[in-house]
C-alpha cells in the first residue's frame, strides 16, 4: 500500500510542471493597460510552439514576445499599432488569427481545396473498383463440382 501511495506522489510531482501556466513577474502596474496587454497576448502566436498564444506559451521567445506587448502598451501604444509592430517584425504568421489579403489567400483557401483533394480521390477510387465478369458455363460447372467434392468431403 505504502509502495502505491509513493507512486502516485512520484507521478503527481513530475505531472505538475505540465499544468504550470506562463507567469511574469513584472505586470504593467496600471490594471487597465495590463488588462489590454493581456488580450493583446491572447491574439499573438508563441513562434516556438506555433499554435499555441504566447499568454499560454512557456518558451523563452513568447517571454520576449509578453514583455515587449507590455512594453508597447505601456509606451500608449494602440493594440492595432502593437499588432503592426508584431507584424512588421515577424509576419502575419504571428497573428493567431492572421488577416485576409492577397498574400494570405492560399494559407485560408487550403482547407478547402484538401477538402476537394481528398473527395476527388475518394470518388475517383469508388469509380475505378472493377466489376466481375460472370462465368463462363465451363467455370460454372467446375465450381459446381468443387463446391460438390468440397461438401463431400465435410460429411466424411
Amino acid at each position: 500500500m505504502i509502495r502505491f501511495f509513493k507512486m502516485v506522489t512520484l507521478v503527481c510531482g513530475f505531472s505538475l510542471p505540465a499544468y504550470a501556466v506562463a507567469v511574469d513577474e513584472k505586470p504593467l502596474p496600471d490594471p487597465v493597460q495590463e488588462a489590454q496587454a493581456r488580450e493583446l497576448m491572447k491574439e499573438i502566436r508563441c513562434l516556438v510552439c506555433q499554435n499555441q498564444s504566447i499568454e499560454d506559451s512557456n518558451a523563452e521567445l513568447a517571454r520576449d514576445l509578453r514583455a515587449i506587448v507590455r512594453e508597447r502598451v505601456a509606451l500608449g501604444d494602440s493594440p492595432d499599432n502593437v499588432r503592426a509592430y508584431l507584424v512588421d517584425r515577424y509576419g502575419d504568421w504571428v497573428l493567431l488569427k492572421p488577416p485576409v489579403k492577397s498574400s494570405t489567400y492560399f494559407l485560408w483557401a487550403s482547407p478547402f481545396f484538401a477538402v476537394l483533394v481528398i473527395a476527388a480521390l475518394v470518388f475517383r477510387r469508388r469509380r475505378a473498383v472493377p466489376t466481375a465478369a460472370p462465368l463462363s458455363d465451363e467455370e460454372q460447372a467446375e465450381l459446381q463440382a468443387l463446391l460438390a467434392q468440397r461438401t463431400g468431403e465435410e460429411r466424411s
